[in-house]
């Protein structure tokens, strides 16, 4: 049975950081590219970052370039992202994903960590 198991989510003034962390059991997780998206309420869940496999190549949406860094573990099982210089509008709910090397879509997802950010 795969799980992937975020954390790290919480409050935290805008200017301020947090690092989100997904723990994923059941697959290899080195056969899986990783992606963090997020939902905030009244809005569709968006993309935020992914990373491929060997952790070699990644790619960030337009809002939180230059803010957020995704990186992994392999050892650990474990994706993460570290955002920094939060704003208010990156309150919502993160999710992280698993995508099969060569599957089209995301295969596995996450519950989701809520973070919260005060202005």
């Amino acid at each position: 049975q795969v799980q992937l198991v975020e954390s790290g989510g919480g409050l935290v003034q805008a200017g301020g950081s947090l690092r989100l962390s997904c723990a994923a059991s059941g697959l290899t997780f080195s056969d899986y590219g990783m992606g963090w998206f997020r939902q905030a309420p009244g809005k569709e869940r968006e993309f935020v970052a992914y990373i491929n496999w060997r952790g070699r190549s990644t790619t960030y949406a337009d809002s939180v370039k230059g803010r957020f860094t995704i990186s992994r573990d392999n050892a650990k099982n474990t994706v993460y992202l570290q955002m920094n210089s939060l704003k208010p509008e990156d309150m919502a709910v993160y999710y992280c994903a698993a995508k099969y090397v060569w599957a089209p879509d995301y295969n596995y997802w996450g519950q989701g960590t809520q973070v919260t950010v005060s202005s």
